[in-house]
């Protein structure tokens, strides 16, 4: 008998279900004999409890495990032979039944939505152009230099880019305040972990040096309790030290992993590594624009039950990293309001997607896959033992697989957009400040 469906709004559906309730008592008859030769009951022997004890003890259980199983059966069935497409899991609640012969029940669930996508013909790209020529690659190279500097004491006043170490206090209408004190604290001036008034009033001091200034705090300031107030801060200056720069010779050449220390080599794999950063960076531009602007155009009503589905599988990511990180996370409450934006994007832009990808067969090709991989090995000083680990476990290769359908989407949205190419600074895209 075809199951009947009602209509509860554009997405929700609710089905009624019945279970033969012979077929549920022979089921769970036929388990609790099962179990009955191996169950440990006190007072008997392994295997030897009387089924009508073993029944009373394990009854309830084995009954709610049959009919769980029974019910996702037939619902199986009912979907499959109504087509339909079910989005996140059904709501079971069950009914009262006239007579003994069946268990009913009712399955409420969402089935996904019609996706209208919008018309990438209307879409306006604007594409990154960078060039990487010998002032990028210098640039670069400086930087590395910068993250391997020392630092040396001097005996002259500091300067910016030198580290001092030093003491200080502070208060605040003549009381010291929680965090305004610190013995031995090293701060390089200029790189702004500090107040930049902090920061610049050390400029002229050197070893022995001491000096009283005033700060005052941001009205935005982290601490509440400061903001917008001002402060006197009393420093002694204990050390000052400048920066010495590695020099670009072989030595730094083998310590970025050239073995035979030759600096032109050294410059080609620098070259080579920011020209893969460069294509994944203009990648992600490309991705953003194609996905906001597919996400504005398209028309489509959101599963609920996928936007909780996902809400909760958002809020145990950030659970997991913060206790990754040593937060200490059993105090704190993740609402669904936290992540229920989020959630409704990636449902929307997933349901997107797929409709996009089914509907215009852009289905990844294995060499595709294999390219992506290799190109990520690339960045690994044994780039082999990278790819056979990828392809060791088919599962490690899921990421790669959604990334190249991500890769296909922007290129088929990019053959029919209207696509500006612009000149963009190095350090823009790369996000570089200073």
């Amino acid at each position: 008998m075809t199951a009947q469906v009602e209509v509860l709004s554009t997405l929700e559906r609710r089905m009624e279900l019945a279970l033969p309730s012979a077929v549920v008592a022979s089921e769970v008859d036929s388990r609790l004999k099962r179990l009955a030769k191996n169950v440990r009951v006190d007072g008997f022997r392994p295997g030897k409890a009387p089924l009508s004890v073993v029944a009373r003890l394990h009854g309830a259980e084995v009954h709610r495990e049959v009919i769980g199983g029974v019910l996702q059966q037939k619902f199986g069935e009912a979907v499959a032979e109504q087509q339909l497409k079910v989005a996140g899991y059904p709501r079971f609640e069950g009914k009262p039944s006239e007579g003994a012969k069946e268990i009913l029940f009712s399955a409420t669930f969402e089935v996904y939505p019609e996706v209208r996508l919008g018309d990438p013909a209307a879409f306006s790209i604007k594409r990154p152009v960078i060039g990487i020529g010998e002032a990028e690659l210098d640039k670069t190279i400086e930087i590395l230099r910068q993250q391997r500097r020392e630092f040396v004491p001097v005996e002259r006043a500091a300067q910016e880019g030198d580290m001092v170490k030093l003491d200080f206090s502070g208060s605040v209408d003549g009381q010291p305040f929680k965090g305004g004190e610190g013995k031995d604290y090293v701060v390089i001036v200029g790189e702004g972990r500090l107040l930049k008034e902090f920061e610049d009033s050390l400029l002229g001091l050197s070893a022995g040096g001491e000096k009283t200034f005033a700060v005052t705090f941001p009205e935005n300031y982290q601490a509440k309790e400061l903001a917008g107030k001002t402060a006197s801060f009393a420093v002694k200056v204990k050390q000052v030290s400048e920066p010495r720069l590695p020099a670009v010779d072989a030595d730094f050449a083998r310590a970025l992993g050239v073995e035979d220390g030759d600096v032109a080599k050294l410059r080609d794999e620098i070259r080579a590594n920011l020209q893969r950063e460069v294509k994944r960076r203009v990648m992600n531009r490309l991705k953003e624009q194609v996905m906001s602007q597919l996400a504005e155009t398209s028309q489509l009503e959101l599963p609920n039950s996928l936007v909780s589905l996902e809400i909760e599988r958002l809020a145990e990511l950030a659970h997991n990293d913060l206790a990754s990180q040593g937060v200490d996370v059993k105090q704190m409450n993740f609402t669904a309001d936290m992540f229920e934006e989020q959630a409704k994007r990636r449902v929307r832009l997933g349901l997107i997607l797929a409709e996009l990808i089914k509907a215009h067969g852009l289905t990844v090709q294995p060499e595709q896959v294999r390219a992506l991989v290799e190109e990520t090995a690339e960045s690994y000083e044994n780039p082999d033992e990278v790819v056979d680990w990828y392809y060791a476990q088919p599962s490690r290769l899921q990421e790669v697989e959604s990334l190249a359908l991500e890769e296909n989407v922007v290129a088929w949205v990019m053959e029919k957009a209207k696509v500006e190419d612009m000149e963009t600074a190095f350090d823009e895209l790369m996000g570089r400040t200073r």
